[in-house]
């Protein structure tokens, strides 16, 4: 099961008409737009594996050591629970510090879930990161006015994933891997 944060903002991929104008008009009410400097944005935590795309978490606060194993005990766990049932896992995640914090590796232990070691300064190749990107993607033309719209829209357009593409994001592991290992780390092939 792989896993990972994304933040989404409500101007996110809007730019908004272009406008064209003439020389002199720089400073012309009707060439001009307003833009939000700071948009509303949210944090959101998601799961996916190759059967599919777990339920998303919207934490209210930064997300600490505490915050993230609240994630997943009422998030990650139910998920691997329907997944896997009674079946083994292994949980991926990245090393940010709320997940390698060391009260965080107890509850893994405690709850007999293996994590999959993840080198440190490594190339972000954890294919949710390719997930967020499409759903991103898919959300470009919405307009939410508010957190509340935002979080509707991305939980709709999660909903939307299947789990041929998320199949097909985790089967790409191999091959990207290799090219990494080729380039001898360097993410810039």
């Amino acid at each position: 099961m792989f896993s990972d944060e994304s933040k989404f903002s409500i101007s996110f991929g809007y730019q908004g008409p272009r406008v064209w104008r003439k020389r002199g008009e720089a400073h012309n009410p009707c060439c001009l737009r307003s833009r939000v400097k700071f948009p509303q944005s949210v944090m959101v935590w998601g799961a996916m594996s190759s059967a599919g795309v777990g339920p998303l978490c919207f934490p209210r606060s930064k997300v600490n050591a505490a915050v993230y194993r609240e994630v997943l005990e009422h998030f990650m766990l139910p998920a691997a629970d329907q997944i896997y049932g009674d079946a083994d896992f292994i949980f991926q995640q990245d090393l940010a510090p709320a997940h390698s914090a060391k009260a965080t590796s107890t509850w893994f232990k405690d709850h007999g879930i293996p994590v999959l070691n993840w080198p440190a300064n490594s190339p972000d190749l954890n294919p949710i990161e390719n997930l967020w990107g499409i759903v991103k993607r898919k959300m470009r033309y919405a307009r939410p006015k508010n957190a509340e719209e935002l979080k509707t829209t991305i939980r709709a357009t999660w909903a939307l994933i299947t789990p041929e593409q998320c199949h097909r994001l985790i089967d790409s592991m191999p091959r990207r891997i290799a090219a990494v290992i080729q380039a001898k780390g360097n993410i810039y092939i």
